[in-house]
């Protein structure tokens, strides 16, 4: 079995390859390399390697105790189906710092699957939501 390690060390994301991957996705196509360095500056990130290489990553925007925005979630096309992202949430929902967090948001076009299982589910009340966005901004 090939050795797979979650962690928050932001020393050791490839910000090149989290930078081509999200790019290119319809949640934050275009993103540039610079957005990405910002982005990783102020968020908790969560890379995903295995044997030693990145094939995945996610990031939470929090303040550790109200609320906790899940985003950026992938793995890479080649290491699909293979039960790394269920790890990745388990590792995230676990984390010492994000237990306690009362609610968590995310955005989705098709992984509902996935997140269900980890106890999301679409917004009850959606005339409470509102948001804000910028023309042509690469945000979630």
């Amino acid at each position: 079995m090939k050795e797979l390690i979650i962690n928050t060390e932001k020393n050791q994301l490839n910000i090149q390859l989290i930078t081509d991957f999200i790019a290119q996705t319809y949640w934050a196509k275009g993103r540039t390399l610079q957005q990405v360095q910002k982005t990783i500056a102020n968020s908790l990130n969560f890379g995903v390697y295995l044997e030693g290489r990145q094939i995945g990553y996610a990031r939470v925007v929090t303040d550790f105790t109200t609320i906790a925005y899940l985003m950026d979630v992938f793995i890479i096309e080649s290491e699909r189906g293979k039960g790394y992202s269920k790890k990745l949430m388990e590792y995230i929902l676990s984390h010492p710092e994000l237990k306690q967090v009362e609610n968590w948001k995310l955005n989705t076009k098709d992984a509902h699957g996935l997140y269900q299982q980890f106890g999301f589910k679409e917004v009850q009340n959606p005339k409470k939501m509102m948001e804000r966005e910028l023309k042509n901004s690469t945000s979630q």
